[in-house]
């Protein structure tokens, strides 16, 4: 998903949220005027839009936009999909790689739609869990196949600059749905995602 230019952008919401962080900034003890935190304020009120630009998307219009009618009812598996995405607790990152796997039911979802449901909602203030139930829904409800599963792995950085200081821990969550319950289907996936089939 590339960048926005700042053209895109809403001129009036950038320039609230720069000057919320120019007051931040100041607060923490910075000196705002200083040549190299002159543009922050405003390079931060940026990235914060695009950091959050799920809350502007339709992720089930997502994956409306690129159904198709096919009579495949195998297994279907997007795995080591990047996100990114920040605690709605501390506003640090925290990211990691998603596994979304779905057995058709009369209809099959463009792949590229897969990565960019993810990216929709992780680009919000999250929690993990949340996350993973959400794309999980999502697909569910929306292409109505026979079975989900969302499986995601992530590093937070509200455990590894702050806090407990944990830099090597990683958190794991799953949801199933339809098929997906049945301990041989959930198996293969489990299987399949851990596999190398280089």
């Amino acid at each position: 998903m590339p960048y926005k230019n700042f053209e895109e952008y809403n001129i009036q919401v950038t320039d609230d949220i720069q000057e919320k962080f120019k007051s931040i900034i100041s607060d923490l003890g910075e000196d705002t005027a200083r040549e190299g935190i002159q543009k922050t304020p405003e390079r931060a009120a940026k990235a914060m839009q695009f950091l959050t630009q799920g809350y502007n998307q339709d992720p089930a219009e997502i994956l409306r936009g690129a159904m198709f009618k096919e009579d495949y009812d195998d297994m279907v598996i997007v795995k080591d999909i990047e996100l990114y995405s920040l605690c709605e607790h501390h506003m640090l990152p925290f990211f990691g790689k998603a596994h979304v796997a779905y057995i058709p039911d009369g209809h099959i979802v463009g792949l590229s739609k897969i990565p960019r449901i993810v990216d929709v909602f992780a680009r919000r203030m999250q929690v993990q869990e949340r996350l993973t139930h959400d794309i999980l829904e999502c697909i569910n409800n929306t292409l109505k196949p026979q079975g989900v599963a969302v499986v995601i792995e992530a590093s937070h950085m509200c455990m590894m600059m702050r806090g407990v200081q944990k830099q090597n821990s990683v958190t794991t969550t799953s949801g199933f749905r339809g098929q997906f319950e049945k301990i041989e289907t959930r198996t293969e996936f489990l299987r399949l995602i851990t596999a190398d089939l280089g």
